[in-house]
């Protein structure tokens, strides 16, 4: 779309150098911050409260022509001065209505004054007056204004839809607004404002800075809105209090940009914002439209001019190569202390259902089971049991290396559980002789899958020799790709990792290793982590290794990772998909890359949802799932034609 590709919406929040009661100045700094948005490409952009005059006032406010009137010709000025460019702007002022004054802000566009919107909740306590000067937007006589020579809507009630865009409509609150208990926002979200502009004066004081971003960041979650915050700086009078100029800029939840405080000089924030990321939101979450059924109150819609977008289109935010993975270390920690938790809690419940004394699993010496393996031995732990209820089974086979096969032992051994070697290699022969197989095959898909049918047919026959529960292993990333073997490692009678992604598997090995005092276990774990990824299902090369690395085959799972989380959070398009995947990974793959493997990833997803349809239980851990019973419902035949399509018109 001609404002919004792939639904990104450019914002700005801007603090100008201000003159407390100099309109004509404050204009000037204001032009100023515009000119330099204008550059940079923002599409919408938002000016502190009362910008025109300054905050702080006072009883000046009374003087009806000189401030009053004067910030009125200033405003003036700004929309003439910006006619030529389609970029919306807000600004506050104060406005005179009859015998009534309004803290406001004014929106234009165009040359053209679109709508104003005046504050609804006026606060009068500790160092605020504002009910000495203003009245609130209920007590308004009229829904019209004449104001810098155009009649305009006036009201709390507008919204400001961006002609073509279906997910860009503006709403607008003006600072205590927000800090109500029921603020505006959320019925303007409601009726379909999804990018709210705060034009705020707000003091600074010790520990304000972090409430205020977390009310931002929060009322964007609560919403599902984009929320941009810009707050009047250390140019207001400093008499009594301090403003410290905070731009923020958040979205559903997570904080996109902030600015630098305390700045003297003209600052502005520029961020991109994914309107089209919560038009899906809001759609995917049914209780959302719910509550529309609540809203008593009609908003008029002031359609605003289609906005060309920034050419060339390069995001103004940072796009995460691993969603999943948080880069933050003490988050990660904490992230990855969550994970395990939810993985030994489900096993632990399930244990407790089924009053089964042991559990039974493959080890492979890979990262996936052994990640299994440490969450049956907390969860045995938390449960009280002994150690060696937990039945660790490694079944060499054509393929199966020497390292990953020492991995298993000594990983068992320094972790105090049952281990027992039993080797396929004679067993799977006979079958290939019983199926008809040629016997020099040794590559086919038969050929790997008869070795891990025979793996799962032993967990399965042994779970039921031992009155035990078969854990499964695959992860989240394998499920999306389809890259297990159907009625093989695809099936257990619990799977604790089917809802963590490969790229989170890593770390959450490495936080145990980090976390262990277990010097034997530590060792071992730093040998599983410096393993290549590898199902180890061909015969063994000359020096011993595998021929198999299965980032090879299927491509990186960093990518596969971003493009699921990408397909199933963003809803995004093959398309967008790539945009997001060029800016995430720059510098680190070139495009034909990331379309290959991105469409590799599309054809998997589609062909093979017949395993997904049928998976085992298994606890979710976070916002993405493909379980069949829970967030993801998908036709095991449905077409992935048009998504390659989509794919290839990129």
């Amino acid at each position: 779309m001609s404002t919004a590709p792939f639904g990104f919406l450019r914002v700005g929040a801007a603090c100008p150098r201000l003159r407390v009661a100099d309109p004509e100045w404050n204009a000037t700094e204001i032009l100023e911050l515009y000119e330099t948005a204008r550059g940079r490409g923002v599409q919408v952009l938002v000016f502190p409260e009362l910008a025109l005059t300054g905050y702080t006032s006072g009883d000046l406010f009374f003087s009806l022509t000189t401030l009053v009137g004067g910030a009125e010709r200033a405003l003036e000025r700004l929309i003439r001065a910006t006619a030529a460019s389609r970029m919306v702007v807000t600004v506050g002022l104060p406005v005179a209505i009859d015998s009534q004054l309004f803290n406001a802000a004014a929106v234009f566009q165009s040359g053209t004054l679109r709508g104003v919107v005046p504050k609804s909740f006026l606060p009068s306590y500790k160092e605020y007056y504002e009910e000495r000067w203003f009245s609130t937007a209920r007590q308004a006589l009229r829904s019209e204004v004449r104001l810098a020579g155009q009649d305009a809507p006036f009201g709390a009630d507008l919204l400001f839809p961006v002609e073509g865009e279906p997910g860009a409509v503006l709403g607008v609150e003006i600072c205590e607004d927000l800090w109500v208990p029921m603020p505006p926002s959320g019925s303007l979200a409601i009726a379909g404002a999804s990018v709210f502009l705060n034009p705020s004066a707000s003091i600074d004081l010790v520990g304000k800075a972090d409430y205020r971003r977390e009310l931002v960041r929060q009322q964007s979650g609560r919403t599902i809105s984009a929320y941009i915050l810009a707050n009047s700086g250390v140019h207001e009078s400093t008499t009594d209090v301090v403003f410290g100029g905070h731009l923020v800029v958040a979205e559903d939840g997570v904080l996109l940009a902030e600015g630098e405080r305390f700045r003297r000089d003209n600052q502005l924030l520029v961020s991109d914002v994914d309107t089209e990321r919560l038009r899906v939101e809001r759609i995917r979450l049914t209780s959302f439209g719910d509550d529309a059924q609540a809203l008593r109150k009609a908003y008029r819609r002031v359609p605003l001019d289609p906005i060309p977008a920034p050419t060339p289109h390069r995001l103004e935010r940072r796009v995460d190569p691993h969603p999943f993975v948080p880069s933050d270390p003490a988050t990660l920690d904490e992230r990855c202390l969550e994970i395990f938790q939810v993985q030994t809690a489900g096993l632990a419940k399930r244990l407790e259902h089924t009053r089964l004394a042991r559990v039974v699993l493959g080890l492979s010496g890979g990262l996936d089971s052994t990640l299994a393996l440490l969450v049956a031995v907390r969860t045995f732990e938390l449960l009280k049991r002994d150690l060696g209820g937990i039945l660790a089974v490694t079944m060499p086979g054509p393929g199966t290396t020497e390292r990953t096969l020492a991995s298993a032992r000594e990983l068992a051994f320094a972790l105090g559980v049952e281990l027992r070697e039993i080797d396929i290699k004679a067993a799977c022969a006979q079958h290939i002789r019983d199926i008809g197989l040629d016997p020099a095959d040794r590559s086919s898909n038969t050929y790997q899958n008869v070795q891990a049918r025979e793996r799962t047919q032993i967990l399965m026959d042994l779970a039921n020799k031992e009155g035990g529960l078969v854990v499964g292993t695959g992860d989240l990333s394998e499920l999306a790709l389809g890259f297990c073997t159907f009625g093989g490692d695809h099936l257990a009678m619990y799977n604790v990792n089917g809802g963590v992604p490969k790229t989170l598997v890593r770390r959450l090995l490495e936080w145990v290793e980090g976390r262990t005092s277990n010097a034997s276990a530590r060792q071992v774990l730093r040998a599983v982590l410096d393993t290549p990824v590898s199902p180890e299902l061909v015969p063994l090369s000359a020096d011993g290794a595998s021929p198999q690395v299965t980032e090879d085959l299927v491509g990186p799972y960093e990518l596969h990772d971003f493009f699921l989380w990408a397909l199933l959070r963003l809803g995004a398009s093959p398309r967008k998909i790539l945009f997001l995947a060029e800016h995430a990974f720059a510098g680190r793959y070139e495009t034909p890359v990331l379309r290959r493997w991105l469409r590799l990833f599309v054809e998997r997803f589609f062909d093979q949802q017949f395993k997904r349809s049928t998976l085992p239980d298994g606890p979710k851990v976070g916002s993405v799932s493909l379980s069949p019973r829970g967030d993801w419902r998908m036709p095991s035949d449905a077409s992935k034609a048009a998504w390659l399509r989509d794919l290839d018109e990129a």
